[in-house]
């Protein structure tokens, strides 16, 4: 009777929780924000913006101040909304930190520049301010510093930590094979310093990017190139005052007397409110999704690591091959974009995708936008395309093949392990944990990373419209800038998200239309129950534990799905901190 009753209030208890999410979800939805005059649009700390709506996802039992989650897109369309906004008179970034990648921070960038164009104001205040968040502030009209505050501007660096004498001191075996010599996912356990060739790509790589950023920086502060290297090279903007002198700042102020300096800016008086508005609710003001038009263009977004199987954040071939048919049934869509942004990931389950697309292809046109990567299968993918757009700082290319497996035979051997199989044929016990790979095992992955690696530059040179050669001299795995790939044929066009979007409304002749984005946002209740999930709840736990860059490379270790077959992925990932 305990147990019954027990079990009883349990299922009350979760009712009445499922009740009360209903009914605030229904709360959330009803009323939009009322803009008021004289509002100013401010992009905040606790703003994260990301690029695809699987990304959106509420931590449903986290406390304290959650993350602002913006997709770019709906970011840039509701700086554009708010240019010719009357109620708008300019916009605030008071960030110190923030969460965006290299190229969406461009694409914000350019869109303030154009929001200046009404004369409207943009200003920016910061007490310790990181580099990126300083890179999108640089083009306000005034920069603001704490007195007591700085400016991390420093320049690009990456650090690569090299194992290999680690793994034999451990007895940790790794049996790699890999087509491209810049292919540099796998070298931190062949040896213990950086090769000649990734040396030459990451140096490559950091200068194409630092130089464009730096440039536009200097050129928003009206700052000599010259004297800007001296600032950098000398971390002047650490200390406020010389930020102030060498121009990086405009004044020296408390938070309080900036939100002054804004209300003289709009006439107001001393008694009156500052009326600020937030990004999230500036876009929720004027989304609706009952304006959407018979003709659509599908912005299908291809966001995160490349897997086998089912799951919804990263690219899961199963769910993201059943998003490609529904598009493709859907006569309301009468184009494409598929918006990339990943790093790349299993072979098989890129070769899956691409097949999906290019039978997409045959009913409606493609276009490609690159983000912040774009790399081994994420490249892949693209092949499908009828033009590929890419942004200056996109690391677009490294069109090449891995494969590593980790054994233990050493390390168990010291510890008295042994193992010894009991077998049919010559390679049954093909892979084990502790003995490796057989040597039959090892000649048949080598054909099988070359054959994919043939395959991959096969499905380029179509695209491309180049030769084997050339491909493969630009390929063996190497990285490139997005305006380096521009120059070596790689893609078609510079440019955003915006620019694939106007081509292909214009290669469907389309003059009005809507857009619609692939997949959907997980509603709340979908997120509950994948929140109640156990791997979640473990995956989350570890994840708060060590944090989310340490959850990626443990997970690099953990995750079965990261270990299946060949690998198509690119070796790093670059932000600004």
């Amino acid at each position: 009777m305990a147990n019954i009753v027990a079990i009883i209030i349990i299922a009350a208890v979760f009712s009445l929780f499922l009740i009360m999410m209903i009914a605030a979800s229904a709360l959330s939805g009803e009323q939009k924000p009322n803009i008021k005059d004289n509002t100013i649009l401010t992009l905040d700390f606790k703003t994260n913006i990301i690029d695809s709506p699987t990304e959106d996802q509420n931590e449903m039992f986290a406390f304290g101040d959650k993350p602002k989650n913006i997709l770019i897109f709906d970011m840039l369309e509701a700086i554009k909304k708010a240019k010719s906004d009357d109620k708008i008179k300019g916009i605030s970034i008071e960030t110190d930190g923030i969460h965006a990648g290299l190229t969406q921070l461009d694409d914000i960038r350019g869109a303030l520049q154009d929001f200046k164009k009404s004369g409207k104001f943009v200003y920016a205040y910061g007490n310790v301010v990181s580099q990126a968040a300083y890179y999108l502030g640089s083009v306000a009209d005034q920069y603001i510093l704490n007195p007591a505050g700085g400016i991390d501007l420093k320049g690009l660096s990456t650090e690569v930590l090299y194992m290999k004498s680690f793994a034999d001191k451990y007895g940790i075996g790794i049996e790699i094979i890999r087509h491209g010599k810049y292919k540099s996912a796998v070298e931190p356990f062949m040896r213990d310093d950086m090769s000649p060739e990734n040396k030459e790509q990451l140096s490559t790589l950091l200068n194409d990017i630092w130089s464009v950023n730096s440039q536009k920086i200097a050129s928003s502060r009206k700052i000599d190139p010259a004297q800007f290297k001296t600032v950098v090279d000398s971390l002047y903007g650490a200390i406020p005052d010389l930020s102030l002198t060498y121009k990086l700042a405009d004044k020296l102020m408390q938070k309080s007397e900036y939100d002054q300096m804004i209300k003289t800016k709009l006439n107001l008086a001393k008694k009156d409110k500052l009326t600020k508005v937030s990004f999230k609710k500036y876009i929720h003001s004027f989304s609706d999704d009952s304006s959407k038009k018979e003709d659509q263009i599908a912005v299908l977004y291809a966001s995160g690591a490349i897997y086998n199987g089912e799951g919804y954040q990263n690219i899961y071939a199963d769910n993201f091959v059943k998003e490609i048919k529904k598009i493709a049934d859907n006569d309301k869509v009468k184009a494409v974009v598929l918006r990339i942004n990943s790093p790349g990931g299993s072979a098989n389950a890129s070769d899956e995708i691409l097949f999906e697309l290019e039978q997409m292809k045959k009913k409606k046109p493609i276009t490609v936008s690159f983000g912040d990567y774009a790399a081994s299968g994420g490249y892949y993918i693209a092949m499908a395309a009828d033009k590929i757009y890419s942004e200056p700082n996109t690391l677009t290319g490294s069109i090449g093949v891995f494969g590593m497996i980790p054994y233990f035979k050493e390390a168990a051997n010291k510890n008295g392990l042994t193992s010894h199989p009991v077998t049919t044929n010559a390679n049954s016990n093909m892979y084990s944990f502790v003995n490796g790979v057989t040597p039959g095992g090892v000649t048949i992955l080598t054909k099988s990373v070359e054959k994919t690696y043939k395959r991959f530059v096969h499905f380029v040179t179509e695209n491309r419209k180049k030769s084997f050669a050339q491909i493969d001299e630009i390929g063996g795995g190497r990285v490139w800038s997005g305006s380096r790939a521009k120059e070596i044929g790689l893609v078609d066009e510079l440019g955003t998200l915006q620019d694939a979007i106007n081509f292909a409304a214009q290669k469907a002749k389309l003059k009005d239309y809507s857009v619609t984005a692939y997949p959907k946002k997980m509603s709340q209740f979908e997120q509950l129950f994948k929140n109640l999930d156990e791997d979640e709840i473990s995956a989350r736990v570890i994840k708060n534990k060590i944090g989310t860059e340490n959850y990626r490379l443990f997970e690099q270790i953990t995750n079965p799905k990261l270990q299946q077959g060949v690998m198509m992925k690119m070796p790093f990932e670059i932000k600004i901190d």
